[in-house]
């Protein structure tokens, strides 16, 4: 069984940076180290140096901007080397010498880096660094409206709503900015119509889904149109994304209370869905969209998502077993049916990192909403939310150390 903690609930811990920094090389974050060997890395991902960002971001909240000024400086560069102006795209993977390789990296891998800049422009404290920042994302506006992925579309949704909530945006009497004021909210609510109809044409009786499988991140889709739908009053769509994200919910929640995320070859359409391997970053894109929901609605519902997908990296899940490692600040990649992948890479870490302090500010304004962490013991069942019913289940599983 798992830990208890202090008490019945997921605990909190204070914030490491440890693994994080034996993750960091001379020119970047690399991507896939051997457990606290980074020397074993076969280089940096800009989709890892985008959560690292936003991970610096997190921390500040917490520790201050000067514990994290270094790191952040040494990622938002990187960002600015990998921009490829022919493409107005992103390179998507640098070699441990420095060597780019490979050319414009994924749609999603472009998503991410332009959802890191957003948050950049919206929380950074350092106003030299949100103006790099807002520069990057003006030369890479153009790509981000014709990029196709959902997944890609919907975080660059997310990134242009950060922008038009930063305090730059608002504040600033340049035409530049209010240029961009404007060319965001367009982008915004064009993609996120986009993805919006894409639901509405492909989704089919019992499946609300856009697309034939589940696959990777699969949350951060209903996030966009919560986040897009709230922001521009569209409560249609706030309520689409409802929908889908209650029904995520209900079919990755175990009959015993616990998040069981939906495993790595997915689930089809009438298919058998994928048990294990669970990874972490499924299990903080629930996290992040339920807060978005909760953002939108203030129903307890979603606080609760929240809580379960945080006490998963503790032991709350299918195999009773943790996952993070708080003291060091890292994370395994994975459970598999054999127990819990030992790597501890740089998107699982992130994905840990990011799920800690979402919930340390969710528990700052609402310190009392919060779940049972022990894997097994009856908790309280989620209620349909209050301004969309979710859809039907399709089966019965469901201070500083540095």
């Amino acid at each position: 069984m798992p830990p208890e903690g202090d008490g019945p609930f997921a605990p909190l811990h204070p914030i490491s940076r440890r693994h994080l920094t034996a993750l960091g090389g001379e020119t970047g974050l690399v991507q896939s180290p051997q457990p606290g060997v980074p020397d074993g890395a076969p280089g940096h991902s800009v989709d890892d140096v985008a959560r690292a960002l936003q991970v610096d971001l997190l921390h500040a909240r917490t520790l201050g901007w000067d514990a994290v000024a270094e790191s952040a400086e040494r990622n938002l560069q990187f960002l600015e080397a990998a921009f490829d102006e022919p493409s107005g795209r992103f390179l998507g993977f640098r070699a441990l010498d420095g060597e780019w390789i490979g050319g414009p990296g994924s749609n999603e891998s472009f998503g991410r880096a332009m959802l890191a800049l957003g948050e950049t422009i919206a929380d950074a404290a350092d106003p030299a660094m949100v103006e790099r920042a807002i520069e990057l994302f003006i030369r890479a506006l153009k790509a981000a409206a014709r990029v196709t992925s959902p997944r890609a579309q919907a975080s660059v949704v997310l990134a242009s709503a950060a922008v038009a909530r930063s305090s730059a945006m608002a504040g600033s009497t340049e035409p530049r900015d209010a240029a961009l004021g404007r060319d965001v909210q367009v982008l915004m609510r064009s993609l996120a119509t986009g993805l919006h109809a894409r639901f509405l044409e492909r989704a089919r009786a019992g499946w609300p889904w856009p697309e034939d499988t589940l696959t990777f991140e699969r949350a951060l889709l209903p996030r966009a149109l919560i986040v897009a739908g709230h922001r521009g009053h569209a409560e249609t769509m706030v309520g689409i994304g409802l929908q889908v994200l209650n029904w995520l919910i209900d079919v990755q929640t175990a009959p015993e209370g616990h998040l069981s995320p939906i495993g790595s070859d997915g689930w089809a359409f009438d298919g058998e869905r994928a048990k294990f391997d669970q990874h972490p970053i499924d299990a903080t894109a629930l996290l992040l969209a339920a807060e978005a929901a909760y953002a939108a609605t203030g129903d307890p519902r979603y606080s609760l998502a929240m809580e379960r997908c945080y006490a998963w990296f503790l032991g709350s899940n299918d195999l009773g077993r943790p996952l993070a490692h708080p003291k060091r600040g890292a994370c395994a990649d994975g459970l598999t049916p054999k127990g819990v992948n030992r790597h501890e890479g740089a998107e699982s870490t992130m994905a840990w990192l990011v799920a800690a302090e979402r919930i340390r500010a969710l528990r700052a304004a609402a310190p009392r909403v919060m779940v049972p962490m022990r894997a097994g013991r009856a908790a309280r069942p989620l209620q349909p939310a209050r301004q969309a019913g979710g859809a039907s289940r399709r089966d019965g599983a469901p201070g500083a150390s540095t």
